[in-house]
């Protein structure tokens, strides 16, 4: 009889839950209309399939367990970036935003069921460890990682400090899956790093967007600004391999640079949740700037490029971004567990949809570090995603890629780009050929772009 009553007790818990988060963040009122009379009767099917579970699984399972794996279920079928998480889950994403937390340093995603890199973050253990974009992680430990959910592989790389954890890696123009063990580490991101590349051109290195790039690369552009012989002539901000981060951040990175007028806005399912994004019209840096992206370049900054270009505030150089356009909102439940929920996409200045597109940059500048090694690479980009969301074009959008990009397109890979040839002056950098020819890029800055 006691059992019984427990049970009952934990199937209401599980129909009130469910019914709170399908009413939403601001319901308190559950409208009866043809769609909510849907959602009930599945309701009903949702108790009695956990009813026959908890009355004839072989072993004794958790309500929690149960419930848990159910809300998992569901939210992580919608698209690639939505999910579910557990109270501890929740702590450490709160804790990564901060720019410190336990891990390898790795951001993945699942493509075709198999756990997939996207980017292995500067200075960590899996960036030294030499994991590579679109490395798939088919073993974490010796177990099988083949329709493992993004939470699950997540939980399995995270461990103790100091703990090694081996990942079982199929690349490109491997014959059969190699060991990679990887030390496990506080991962503390340096988001923003500078350096001068001369006497009178900075760089710019932003790794993620956290909750103090914007304070940081202001320090970054003033201490430029102190060391340059004669004035700073020109900026160039490195936004490769910058997987996004917090979405604030990125608007206030691109304020940094335009002194006016819109920056992004972001629209969800109705029409009245348009929120626009726009400058605070201060004039922080209005010299010359270029912006290098990759394949590697994924929401946060795929809005700064964006913002950037549209504006004719930079000139963006390198590969085409990786095309992430959407916008997740953390909403925490009372437990203290949170779902991550897809609610709206973004979109530049002149009304560009970037998800499952990415940016175009305005001079193609191919990477072929890899090549020159004998390595084989094709990037993951966000439209090859299992369920990814196709972008919403706008009308004003054009088709065709600017002509200067067309121009470029056609020159041979192994060439560099008309009139800009690399300078051998440039040091620690000569086997990164998209710095070397940004560089050049910025130095002829008045010639490209006019007086």
């Amino acid at each position: 009889m006691r059992k019984k009553i427990k049970l009952s007790a934990g199937l209401l818990l599980a129909v009130i839950f469910l019914l709170g988060f399908l009413a939403g963040a601001q319901g308190n009122k559950i409208v009866k209309n043809a769609e909510g009379e849907e959602a009930y009767q599945y309701l009903k099917t949702y108790s009695d399939v956990l009813d026959i579970v908890k009355k004839n699984y072989v072993d004794q399972v958790k309500d929690r367990d149960l419930i848990y794996s159910g809300i998992k279920g569901m939210v992580e079928s919608l698209d690639p970036h939505s999910s579910f998480l557990t109270p501890d889950m929740y702590k450490d994403m709160q804790t990564e935003t901060k720019g410190e937390f336990g891990g390898i340093g790795i951001e993945v995603t699942i493509k075709d069921g198999i756990p997939t890199v996207i980017t292995a973050i500067e200075d960590t253990p899996a960036f030294k460890a030499g994991l590579k974009p679109a490395d798939l992680l088919v073993k974490i430990d010796n177990k099988p990682t083949k329709n493992m959910s993004l939470v699950d592989v997540v939980k399995l790389i995270r461990g103790q400090k100091g703990k090694p954890v081996t990942l079982s890696v199929m690349r490109e123009g491997f014959s059969f899956p190699k060991d990679f063990q990887v030390l496990r580490d506080i991962i503390q991101v340096k988001s923003v790093k500078y350096r001068m590349l001369d006497d009178k051109y900075g760089y710019i290195h932003i790794t993620q967007f956290q909750e103090k790039t914007g304070k940081d690369l202001d320090t970054a552009v003033k201490e430029l600004q102190k060391s340059a012989k004669g004035g700073l002539k020109g900026i160039l901000l490195d936004l490769r391999n910058n997987p996004g981060g917090l979405l604030d951040q990125a608007v206030e990175v691109s304020d940094k640079f335009i002194s006016d007028g819109l920056i992004t806005y972001i629209e969800g399912r109705k029409p009245d949740e348009k929120v626009t994004f726009t400058s605070h019209k201060k004039n922080d840096y209005t010299g010359p700037l270029v912006v290098l992206v990759n394949e590697g370049s994924a929401s946060g900054s795929e809005i700064v490029a964006g913002a950037l270009q549209d504006t004719k505030r930079a000139i963006i150089v390198g590969t085409k971004t990786f095309g992430k356009g959407s916008v997740q909102t953390i909403i925490p439940l009372a437990d203290g567990s949170a779902v991550r929920l897809t609610t709206a996409k973004y979109y530049t200045p002149s009304g560009r949809s970037i998800q499952a597109d990415g940016i175009n940059p305005d001079i193609v500048v191919e990477n072929d570090f890899t090549r020159t090694k004998g390595e084989k690479y094709t990037p993951i980009k966000e439209k090859d995603l299992d369920k990814h969301l196709e972008g919403t074009k706008k009308p004003e959008e054009k088709s065709e890629k600017p002509p200067e990009e067309k121009k470029l397109n056609e020159k041979k890979p192994d060439e560099p780009a008309p009139g800009l040839n690399p300078d051998p002056t440039v040091k620690n950098d000569e086997n990164d050929v998209q710095l070397v020819m940004a560089r050049q890029i910025l130095k002829s800055w008045d010639a490209l772009r006019g007086k």
